[in-house]
């Protein structure tokens, strides 16, 4: 197995060249955080595979947007129970449920 260490430029790039219209460059970004800080926690490398979080992870506007998505959702602390919750300053991204 290679491990190849992947920078936040890398990680913007990779996305953009096989799924460039998927997540905001802030939504990038904070994808970036989320998956670096749950490597060092768990002390496991993470795999990059853009497929994968593509189709576990949306990045919508605002709430107005999820709310019309997942129609028992009314507001952020509802979709806790069900999602993991990442907030960027332009959107917020949860995990599909």
């Amino acid at each position: 197995m290679i491990i190849k260490t992947v920078t936040q430029s890398d990680f913007q790039d990779a996305f953009n060249s096989i799924r460039p219209n998927t997540f905001t460059y802030d939504g990038l970004n904070a994808l970036y955080e989320y998956f670096d800080d749950y490597s060092d926690d768990t002390g496991e490398p993470f795999k990059l595979d853009v497929i994968a979080i593509c189709c576990e992870f949306t990045e919508y506007a605002n709430i107005d947007e999820i709310k019309a998505s997942y129609t028992d959702i009314k507001d952020i602390s509802d979709l806790e129970d069900y999602a993991y919750i990442i907030e960027t300053p332009t959107s917020i991204i949860i995990q599909d449920f």
